[in-house]
């Protein structure tokens, strides 16, 4: 069977982690993916859990909106949250369907003093770490967690394993 799901961004990161994860799952399946240009409807760089989360709703329903003929819609929204341990980087996902939704976070991971200075100054993280790591364009291939990792878990490594889980009421309906 073939399953089209729509990613709430022309981000090729999210876009081939969605792939990857659908593939996963729904491994006797032909899958097709697809970006398309949302609005977030939240600050281009979310400051709480909340926030960050509310934008993956939101990339999810705009994604249902131009594509209403999918079967599955996906919305992934990256996040800071500043609290007692310092600055944390994560990430919302968000699926739904005609019949089901799903959602999960991935991660945490610190940011460095540095990085969380620029963004305390209202620069967004993607572009804290091309200033802070003399690079360009970092959030559309490895992103934060590349940089800081070495590459050992790139941007589409970290945000597959939520995507799956975000398909959990899907694999499990009756339970959901």
């Amino acid at each position: 069977m073939e399953i089209k799901v729509i990613v709430g961004s022309k981000n090729p990161v999210k876009i081939n982690c969605t792939l990857l994860a659908f593939q996963k799952v729904f491994p006797n399946d032909l899958i097709k993916v697809e970006g398309v240009s949302v609005p977030s409807g939240v600050a281009d760089q979310p400051m709480s859990d909340r926030e960050t989360h509310q934008g993956a709703v939101n990339r999810t329903q705009k994604a249902k909106e131009a594509h209403p003929s999918a079967q599955y819609w996906v919305g992934i929204e990256g996040g800071i949250e500043d609290g007692n341990t310092g600055m944390e980087a994560f990430a919302w996902v968000t699926i739904l369907s005609d019949k089901q939704k799903g959602q999960a976070r991935t991660a945490t991971f610190q940011l460095p003093p540095k990085i969380q200075e620029l963004v305390r100054q209202g620069i967004e993280l993607g572009e804290a770490d091309d200033m802070v790591f003399d690079r360009k364009n970092s959030k559309q291939s490895n992103g934060a967690v590349g940089i800081l990792t070495n590459d050992l878990i790139g941007r589409s490594a970290y945000y597959e394993p939520a995507v799956v889980l975000a398909l959990i009421p899907f694999l499990h309906p009756a339970l959901y």
